[in-house]
């Protein structure tokens, strides 16, 4: 039986997320910003018509966004996570095999589905925007590489009303001559620029090179590339999230911080939240790494920048031992008299917490019969309260260090004080 792959992706996701609880919006252009306000990250397909770029700092063409009456908004991370876990819930509810990509993918297997695999896509599509108010666009290939092509092709052409099926498409050659080569999956900037001086500009060119040429110059991974591209699958569902082989957390602060009261609160809450992320993939670091750094931009004020890596004796996810040795870290690399743009930690050599390398003398600091238990009560707590819920008060309480987002929604479902209200 032929392979079925469908890749799932949501419209403009950020922007479909701020207009899901806010109805007023819909066909009104929408912009939605990075963290501090600094770039545009998120556009509406209004925004896209006037020529408004991805990436363009706020400060530039805020203007131009007033001009035509765009609305403006912060990112909202809380919100669009959990916008985003409904539709995985939904995808899961329906399709057999999910893979979750990002936080707006979702690759899924409907080889085989009863009624065939496009009125499927349509009716879990209507199902998706129904009961999430996210619109999707689905792509249909017997390659995971095709399907992604496909799923572009599905979102910018009207006719397909969100959804397009490579196999039983009666020109499928014309969807692979209407990709740009840099628009393939697999290819980046550095290939697609070489390539393009080569006159393989769009899909169907790139298809049609020599297996051992692509294999010499773009080594295995062009190769597989080709081959999805010919219709043989090289990647399969990935049976749950790869886990990542570092963490990283960090943020610039929403104005300039010299204090190093304030830098040891916020790497205490990045060391937090690493470990956050360390537990819920059932990994231990056995490294961490922290860093600071001023602005570069603001010219004519002293720079400085540094980073400190520190082993753990016992590789570990127990969030007070990785915010001491996180905390210990800055205290090493702090100097007064800069204002510092931003601090972070890296959690390295990750580990399956099952399977890891332990020492003789040295028992793992989660091994204590109680931190474990702890942990997983904190986790637990903020996962069904919200999260922060329970904290470290190394992260201290005020937070002013906290990013600056002065534009951003209400956390429509994750925060109790900021539901809507229904009045009768």
């Amino acid at each position: 039986m032929p392979k079925e792959y469908a890749l799932i992706d949501c419209n403009n996701f950020y922007a479909s997320c701020e207009r899901a609880f806010r109805p007023d919006l819909r066909g009104r252009p929408l912009v939605v910003l990075s963290n501090n306000d600094g770039c545009i990250i998120a556009r509406s397909n209004e925004v896209k018509d006037l020529g408004v770029g991805m990436g363009t700092p706020y400060f530039k063409c805020k203007a131009q966004l007033e001009r035509h009456g765009i609305a403006v908004f912060s990112s909202n991370y809380a919100l669009y996570g959990d916008l985003s876990a409904r539709v995985m819930r939904v995808l899961t509810r329906f399709c057999p095999h999910v893979e979750i990509y990002s936080i707006d993918e979702a690759f899924v297997d409907l080889s085989g589905i009863p009624g065939g695999a496009t009125q499927f896509a349509r009716r879990l599509r209507a199902t998706v925007e129904q009961w999430t108010s996210i619109p999707v666009s689905i792509g249909i290939g017997p390659t995971k590489t095709l399907a992604k092509l496909t799923n572009k092709f599905a979102k910018q052409q009207p006719r397909c009303h969100g959804v397009f099926n490579l196999n039983t498409s009666p020109d499928p050659d014309r969807v692979l001559r209407w990709t740009e080569i840099g628009d393939i999956w697999g290819i980046g900037p550095r290939h697609a620029k070489r390539l393009r001086k080569l006159g393989v500009n769009n899909a169907f060119d790139f298809r049609s090179l020599k297996q051992d040429w692509v294999k010499k110059k773009m080594t295995i991974t062009g190769l597989q590339t080709l081959l999805e591209l010919r219709g043989l699958p090289c990647h399969g569902l990935e049976a749950g999230p790869v886990s990542k082989k570092t963490i990283v957390s960090s943020r610039s602060f929403g104005h300039p911080v010299t204090s190093q009261e304030h830098l040891l609160e916020a790497t205490a809450q990045y060391a937090t939240r690493a470990a956050e992320k360390l537990r819920k993939q059932r990994s231990v670091a056995s490294h961490i790494l922290v860093f600071l750094q001023t602005n570069k931009f603001r010219l004519g004020q002293p720079q400085y920048s540094n980073t400190v890596s520190i082993p753990l004796i016992v590789s570990t996810a127990h969030t007070p031992t990785l915010i001491k040795a996180a905390q210990a870290g800055m205290t090493r690399i702090y100097r007064e008299g800069y204002a510092y743009k931003k601090c972070g930690v890296m959690l390295s050599g990750l580990e399956a917490s099952n399977g890891r390398w332990l020492s003789l003398l040295d028992i793992p600091p989660d091994a204590h019969s109680r931190h474990t238990p702890i942990m997983e009560a904190v986790d637990a707590c903020n996962a069904r309260w919200g999260r922060d819920t329970v904290k470290f008060a190394a992260s201290g309480i005020n937070g002013s260090w906290r990013m600056r987002r002065e534009m951003r929604s209400p956390r429509y479902t994750t925060t109790w004080d900021e539901l809507l209200g229904v009045q009768t």
